[in-house]
C-alpha cells in the first residue's frame, strides 16, 4: 500500500487523478442515481405539463411510457458519444474529448434547469440525452487516459479509480437526493442539473493536466513531451522501462495499424478479447445492478420498505457501494482479475435467485422484506468488489493501442444499448412478471461466472503484448482462432 502511495505522490498524479474522476466516472454515477429519488415528482410534472397543454389528465400508461423515455433515453446519448470517441480523441487527443464532455454536460446543465419554468417534460429528455452523451465520452475518455498514464505494476490501481469515482458519483446522487438536500418536489430540476457545475469547474482545471504520455509518443511520435508528461505525473525520472514498453507497443502497431471498429470485428486474432468484453459489459448490463441503481424507489418498494425510508435505503447502498470499491482497489493487484469476477458474479445469482424467494413470501413473514433489503445491499457490494471496478480495468488492459479505441466503441454500443433497452423495458417487465423478472438477472449472473472461470485468463502485473498472446493461445476444439486464420489464409495460397 505505502508503495503504490509514495508513486501516486511523488508527482501530481494523484491530483489529477482526482480531477480526472470529478469530471469523469463521478458525472456517470450521479447520474444513474440521481434520477431514482425524485421519480414521483418528475411523473407528477409530467401529469402537470400533460393537463396544462392539453387540458385532461394523461392515461396512467402514457405517463409511464413518458417516465421509460426519460431513463432509457439517457442511453441513446450513451450510444452516440461511445460511437464519437473514436473519432474525437483521435484527432483531438484526450484532454480535448474530456473537454467535449464538459461542455455537453454544461448544455445539458441549462437544459433541465430552465424544464420545469417551461413546463416541458421533453426538455428533460432532451436533457438526458446531452447527459449521455456526455457520461457516454466522458467515461471512456477517463478510462483511456487513465490506461495511458499509469505504470504497468500499478495500472490496476490506477485503472480502478474510474469505478471508484463512478461509485462515488452514485453516493452524492443519493445523498443529494434526499428530501433534506435537493430531493424535494421544488428542486428536482436542480438535483438533476448537479452535474453542469461539476462540469464547469473541470474545465477550468483541465488546461493544467499533460496529455496521455502513451497518446503522445505512440500516436504523436513526442518522445519529449511524453517523457515531460510523465515526470509531471510520476516525478522526476528517465522512465526507461515504460517508455521501452511502448516502443514494443508501437512496433506491434506499425505490423498492424489502428482499426476501425468494422475490421476490429473481422479480425480472428482479437477475437477472444472482443468475445470476452461483449460478454462481461452483457453480464454487467443484465446482472439487475444499473436497474437496481435507476429503479431503487420501486424495487425496495416492492420489498416492503415505507416510502419514506427508501431514501435512506438507497443511500446505505451507495455508503456500501462505496467501501467496498476503495478495498476492491486495494487488492485487484493482490487477488487479480479472474477471481473477483467468477467469484461475484457467482454470488450475485444466488442472491438474486433468494431475493425472489423472499418477495413471494413476505405476505406471511413481515421480517422478509427486511431480509430482501439486506440482499440487496449485498448484492451492491459484491457486483462493485468485482465486476463494478474490474471492467474497466480489463477494457484498457487486452487490447493494444491500435485496437483500443475501436474497441471502446464496440463495448460502449453494447454497454449503452442494453441500458437504454432495459430501462424502457424493465418498468413494463416488473408489472407483467412481478418478482419472476429477477430470475432473469440471476441466469445472467451464473453465465458470467462459467465464462470467466474457463475462458478469461488473469492479466495481472503482465504487458499487454503478454495478454494479447495469452487470448491467442485459447482454444476451443483443439484450435484457436488465430490458428484457424493461418489455416484459412494457407489453403488461399
Amino acid at each position: 500500500m505505502e508503495g503504490v502511495l509514495h508513486q501516486l505522490t511523488r508527482g501530481n498524479a494523484l491530483l489529477f487523478i482526482i480531477i480526472l474522476g470529478i469530471g469523469g466516472s463521478f458525472q456517470s454515477g450521479y447520474l444513474l442515481t440521481s434520477l431514482s429519488s425524485p421519480t414521483p415528482f418528475i411523473q407528477n410534472f409530467i401529469n402537470s405539463s400533460w393537463y396544462h397543454r392539453y387540458q385532461e389528465v394523461p392515461h396512467p400508461q402514457t405517463v409511464t411510457t413518458i417516465w421509460s423515455l426519460v431513463v432509457s433515453l439517457y442511453a441513446v446519448g450513451g450510444l452516440l458519444g461511445s460511437v464519437s470517441i473514436k473519432f474525437i480523441t483521435d484527432v483531438f487527443g484526450r484532454k480535448k474529448g474530456m473537454i467535449c464532455s464538459s461542455l455537453v454536460s454544461v448544455a445539458a446543465g441549462a437544459v433541465v434547469l430552465l424544464s420545469k419554468r417551461a413546463e416541458s417534460f421533453e426538455m428533460i429528455i432532451v436533457a438526458r440525452i446531452l447527459f449521455g452523451f456526455s457520461a457516454g465520452l466522458g467515461v471512456y475518455s477517463h478510462q483511456m487516459y487513465l490506461s495511458e498514464m499509469s505504470p504497468r505494476k500499478i495500472r490496476g490501481n490506477v485503472t480502478m479509480t474510474s469505478a471508484t469515482f463512478t461509485t462515488l458519483g452514485k453516493l452524492c446522487g443519493q445523498l443529494f437526493g434526499l428530501s433534506e438536500v435537493l430531493g424535494r418536489e421544488q428542486l428536482w430540476n436542480v438535483l438533476l442539473s448537479v452535474p453542469a457545475c461539476f462540469s464547469a469547474i473541470y474545465l477550468l482545471l483541465l488546461p493544467f493536466i499533460p496529455e496521455a504520455p502513451r497518446y503522445l509518443f505512440i500516436e504523436k511520435g513526442d518522445e519529449e513531451g511524453c517523457r515531460k508528461a510523465l515526470q509531471s505525473l510520476w516525478g522526476k525520472g528517465n522512465f526507461k522501462q515504460e517508455m521501452d514498453e511502448m516502443l514494443e507497443e508501437q512496433a506491434a502497431i506499425d505490423a498492424a495499424r489502428s482499426r476501425s471498429p468494422l475490421q476490429l470485428l473481422r479480425d480472428r486474432t482479437v477475437r477472444w478479447q472482443l468475445i470476452t468484453l461483449l460478454v462481461i459489459i452483457l453480464c454487467n448490463q443484465m446482472s439487475g445492478v444499473p436497474v437496481v441503481n435507476t429503479f431503487s424507489f420501486d424495487i425496495f418498494q416492492k420489498a416492503g420498505i415505507p416510502p419514506d425510508k427508501i431514501r435512506y435505503a438507497t443511500l446505505g447502498l451507495g455508503v456500501a457501494e462505496l467501501f467496498t470499491s476503495i478495498s476492491c482497489g486495494l487488492l485487484i493487484e493482490h487477488t487479480g482479475r479472474r477471481p473477483l469476477l467468477w467469484g461475484a458474479y457467482g454470488v450475485l445469482s444466488i442472491i438474486w435467485v433468494a431475493f425472489t424467494v423472499l418477495l413471494n413470501i413476505q405476505v406471511s413473514s413481515h421480517w422478509s422484506s427486511y431480509l430482501s433489503a439486506a440482499l440487496i445491499v449485498l448484492l451492491i457490494v459484491f457486483f462493485c468488489g468485482g465486476p463494478s471496478t474490474v471492467t474497466g480495468t480489463l477494457n484498457s488492459e487486452i487490447f493494444i493501442q491500435s485496437n483500443r479505441l475501436a474497441a471502446f466503441v464496440v463495448v460502449g454500443m453494447e454497454r449503452w444499448l442494453i441500458f437504454g433497452l432495459m430501462g424502457f423495458v424493465f418498468p413494463f417487465l416488473f408489472n407483467a412478471l412481478d418478482s419472476l423478472c429477477f430470475v432473469i438477472f440471476a441466469c445472467t449472473c451464473l453465465l458470467g461466472s462459467l465464462y470467466v472461470f474457463f475462458v478469461l485468463p488473469e492479466t495481472k502485473g503482465k504487458t499487454l503484448l503478454q495478454i494479447s498472446q495469452e487470448f491467442r493461445a485459447i482454444t476451443v476444439c483443439g484450435k484457436s482462432f488465430s490458428e484457424e486464420r493461418t489455416a484459412n489464409t494457407a489453403t488461399r495460397l
